[in-house]
């Protein structure tokens, strides 16, 4: 990468999917870089035909195409943070795997798109191994959701225990930096509390509980928010805690549209009159 075209103003990129509704995915990163004033480019990884009801019908780009998108942007343009979301098979996610390192991508997100808030399993357990093997160790953060991490690390997680268990598992076994495990499918009073550790520190993440049934896209929006602090010269835990302060207040302002899961308000700044 040449230093010297490096843009001075903070840039971050996401390597995910298109979400047609908007509401979570390539759409829901760029809007979140947006409104943290960094500029926001993308490797589009699937191209998803979807509303508030559910995914219709989903077509994945060739590995060859996602690294073309991933060089065209770093080599000319330069990210200063990245992170990823769905990446849909194993070949797509080796493939990234080797540009991060081939790029010297540093302050990588990766948010391991397996399974959905509901338990759905989203990928394969080929891709599931490659995630685990090739991508994660790569990253400066992993942020699982409570199903996610309990494939990680193996075990199921119910409680808030069994929430820290798990985070101090998956950076034992899967050498990631900081783990962060996301309770937002968790029951009663874990849900929205948010665990963290870093091989010394655990800690407990707590914001105010949103009453809202609009929250598709809020994983996609807490990691490209994470993203977007770094992009801007934000430690990581600075980084996390603003992202998870952002992704809180922007369930406030969910938008009750379609007939099904609505997303959240990204732009929720603008209505602040």
């Amino acid at each position: 990468m040449n230093a010297e075209k490096i843009s001075r103003i903070p840039v971050a990129l996401t390597i995910a999917g298109s979400d047609s509704g908007g509401g979570a995915g390539i759409q829901a990163d760029l809007r979140t870089f947006a409104v943290h004033c960094v500029h926001g480019a993308s490797a589009i990884t699937c191209v998803t035909a979807q509303n508030t009801l559910g995914v219709r019908r989903v077509d994945a780009m060739s590995p060859e195409a996602v690294v073309a998108q991933m060089q065209a942007v770093v080599e000319d343009i330069g990210v200063q943070a990245a992170k990823t979301g769905m990446l849909l098979n194993q070949k797509i996610i080796a493939a990234v795997a080797l540009q991060v390192e081939a790029l010297q991508i540093d302050n990588l997100v990766v948010d391991p798109v397996m399974v959905s808030r509901t338990g759905a399993q989203l990928i394969d357990n080929d891709a599931v191994k490659t995630l685990r093997q090739q991508l994660i160790p790569k990253a400066a953060i992993v942020t699982p959701n409570r199903y996610e991490a309990q494939i990680l690390s193996g075990f199921p997680v119910n409680s808030l225990d069994d929430m820290r268990a798990a985070a101090q598992v998956i950076h034992r076994s899967l050498k990631a930096k900081v783990v962060l495990v996301k309770g937002g499918g968790m029951p009663g009073n874990a849900r929205g509390v948010d665990i963290w550790f870093d091989g010394s520190k655990l800690e407990t993440l707590t914001t105010q509980q949103v009453d809202t049934n609009n929250t598709h896209g809020t994983g996609c929006t807490l990691s490209a928010a994470i993203a977007a602090n770094l992009a801007k010269g934000e430690d990581l835990w600075t980084s996390v805690q603003q992202a998870k302060k952002y992704v809180s207040t922007a369930l406030t302002y969910s938008l009750d549209i379609g007939k099904g899961q609505g997303p959240v308000g990204h732009f929720f700044p603008l209505l602040q009159g």
